[in-house]
């Protein structure tokens, strides 16, 4: 195994970790910022007000994106999967 093919598969982790992730993240940071205003604005300290919003947001972003996260790791694993060979050897 070469250190090219390594950082080459480590690279590819990565980005699909950051593909996958992504968009559930950025999801619950949106939503989270805008409770942060609101209780700003209304001056409400409760903590626990983000919890819902938060959850509902990623659940509503992963029934969206699912299928396309699943096709990501589809071929995130066809790939690694193909190249057990060369790790191998």
């Amino acid at each position: 195994m070469n250190e090219d093919l390594l950082i080459s598969m480590a690279s590819e982790a990565l980005k699909t970790i950051i593909y996958v992730a992504g968009p559930l993240l950025f999801a619950a940071m949106v939503v989270g910022i805008l409770v942060s205003i609101l209780q700003a604005v209304t001056q409400i300290n409760e903590s626990t007000l983000t919890f819902i919003p938060k959850m509902v947001a990623v659940l509503v972003v992963l029934t969206v994106m699912a299928p396309w996260m699943l096709e990501v790791l589809q071929h995130y694993t066809i790939d690694v999967l193909g190249n057990v060979g060369n790790v191998i050897h």
